[in-house]
């Protein structure tokens, strides 16, 4: 396994929560590991990263306090905690790794060096 491996999506109504998980290889360096989405006829987005040296959280705008981002750097694994969903949450959710630090910013794709299949979440009215 080289890509990170994302799990925990579903079904779920507005206003209800899930926990998405990504489980990334240990044969790889990991500086930081972040949640992206792609809603239906739109470009990917940044959702969440975590930087594991200094523990520092990121995230979009549009979470406003509903997502959590949370991991273990041992075991190289991040959760990505998301509440308060609305339909609008709609996507699918990717998670990502990159391996070293670099000035590219967390919020952009082109920082991050593996990437999961994803996992759906859609969130009904």
């Amino acid at each position: 396994q080289v890509h990170p491996v994302e799990s925990g999506g579903g079904l779920v109504q507005a206003g209800g929560s899930l926990r998405l998980s990504c489980a990334a290889s240990r044969t790889f360096s990991n500086y930081a590991m972040a949640w992206f989405r792609q809603a239906p006829g739109k470009e990917r987005e940044f959702v969440s990263a975590i930087v594991w040296s200094s523990g520092n959280t990121y995230y979009a705008d549009f979470v406003n306090g509903r997502f959590t981002i949370s991991g273990d750097n041992a075991k190289n694994t991040v959760d990505l905690q998301v509440s308060s969903l609305k339909t609008e949450d709609t996507a699918i959710y990717y998670c990502a790794v990159r391996t070293a630090a670099r000035r590219t910013s967390y919020s952009l794709q082109s920082g991050y060096d593996y990437w999961g299949q994803g996992t759906q979440v859609t969130v009904s009215s």
